[in-house]
């Protein structure tokens, strides 16, 4: 019998194993000791859900996506979502969500998905040529349109992750240093442009709190200061879960979501902050590793996308929970509550995966010996 054919062998067992631990933290975290866990129950069973799409799209032969009328159809798929945005009510100050019936769904989560395909089958077929600034250019187009479409909702969190996306793999690609520097000036320039004619007045409100923390800790300064408090007070060891004061008694808002990690760390303390940063890292490592052996370029660079989508997830929520960036609203992956960002990560994971199927002829062997030994 030829085990390296079984779907079994096709998991990456230490990427999986790493994701359960932050998946049962995230779910004592945003747990309540008095009764009433709606965000506990409703999260188990998203993560269900999410399991089941992590091992189905592990059996899919995802080698399709390389046909560019997909990957276009996709694209403008993902825009059609995008612009219906337009016409929904505002949740929370923004326009992120498509509603059915109860269940919500936030398109920009797909979008991501979809420009991490779209971009590495342009730079698959074009890396030699990426010193020419045209690739840029053309490249940075694709990302601008859903760009724009998030920052009007107004959503700048999930509008810089696209931008990650995009900045991260044109440096992968092998982008000029000259080509960068440009791209540094018209950063600059579109940031001025953002700030004095399209940033909401909130959004200007948690830069200032952000450069200014202390200026204005009962208004737009109040959720990024309780935040440092709980990250704070958790000191070596954490004050015990279900002990945390800031969440629990309500002074940290949105504990299960934007702000977990600061909830996380206040009830962990050092001790568990590290294992999550451990645990992330881990992640982060194998699905570099899995893409460095990926069939052509387009797979490698697809994992690249992933590995910087979740990257950029994970530093941005905790560096605005401890007071190194703006408040954005990003969840932290597989932990904060939520069941659009949840089953993004598992798709994308579960891609992975596939893909790990058709890799190299060698790293097959690497993955029959990694858990049956070698012959």
């Amino acid at each position: 019998m030829n085990f390296k054919k079984l779907p079994i062998f096709n998991i990456d067992w230490v990427i999986f194993l790493s994701v359960i631990p932050l998946l049962l933290i995230g779910l004592m975290t945003m747990s309540s000791f008095n009764g009433q866990n709606y965000f506990l129950e409703r999260q188990t069973i998203w993560l269900a859900i999410g399991l089941i799409v992590f091992f189905v799209f592990s059996l899919v032969d995802w080698r399709f996506l390389r046909r560019s009328e997909i990957i276009i159809s996709l694209y403008g798929f993902g825009l059609f979502l995008l612009s219906l945005l337009f016409f929904v009510a505002q949740i929370k100050g923004s326009k992120s969500w498509l509603s059915f019936g109860s269940i919500g769904f936030e398109p920009s989560s797909l979008m991501e998905i979809i420009l991490i395909i779209l971009l590495a089958k342009y730079f698959s077929r074009r890396h030699i040529e990426i010193a020419n600034i045209k690739h840029i250019i053309l490249t940075g187009l694709y990302a601008f349109v859903p760009f724009v479409l998030v920052l009007l909702q107004p959503n700048f969190g999930s509008a810089l992750i696209f931008f990650l996306i995009w900045l991260g793999m044109i440096i992968v690609s092998g982008v000029s240093r000259k080509h960068l520097i440009i791209l540094g000036a018209i950063l600059i320039a579109a940031f001025s442009v953002f700030w004095l004619f399209i940033a909401a007045p909130y959004q200007k409100d948690r830069i200032v709190s952000f450069i200014h923390p202390l200026a204005d800790i009962r208004g737009a300064g109040y959720n990024a200061f309780q935040s440092q408090i709980a990250v704070g007070s958790g000191q070596l060891i954490g004050k015990g879960v279900g002990y945390g004061t800031q969440s629990r008694l309500s002074f940290l808002p949105e504990y299960q979501t934007d702000f977990i990690f600061a909830a996380f760390a206040e009830e962990w303390g050092f001790f568990g902050v590290l294992l999550v940063f451990i645990l992330f890292g881990i992640i982060i490592w194998r699905i570099l590793h899995i893409s460095k052996f990926g069939n052509t370029n387009f797979e490698t660079l697809f994992g690249v996308g992933v590995a910087i989508l979740l990257g950029g997830y994970f530093i941005i929520h905790v560096g605005m929970n401890i007071g190194l960036l703006p408040v954005t609203g990003l969840p932290l992956p597989f932990m904060s509550y939520g069941g659009t960002h949840l089953l993004t990560e598992f798709a994308l994971l579960g891609m992975v995966m596939g893909m790990r199927r058709y890799s190299l002829a060698y790293h097959r062997g690497d993955i029959h010996n990694e858990f049956l030994g070698p012959q």
